[in-house]
């Protein structure tokens, strides 16, 4: 898979979720509680997010993204 892909991927999620993060606050601000719209977006939201972090935890094991981090040996 190329860096590039990865990248999309990812950002594509990270829109995703902001993009239903900022669903729910209208729905929360337009329906005034008369509607489940707010819960369905936050529920989306969180769905994404974990979809996310366990598709980077299966890449990272898969060899598929190498983590690197401040104080980490190289190689």
């Amino acid at each position: 898979m190329s860096e590039s892909l990865k990248l999309l991927l990812i950002l594509g999620f990270l829109l995703l979720i902001l993009w239903n993060l900022g669903a729910g606050l209208y729905y929360l601000l337009v329906d005034k509680g008369t509607s489940k719209r707010t819960v369905n977006a936050l529920t989306r939201r969180i769905a994404l997010s974990v979809t996310l972090i366990v598709l980077v935890i299966i890449a990272i094991k898969l060899g598929w993204i190498v983590p690197h981090g401040i104080g980490r040996a190289p190689g």
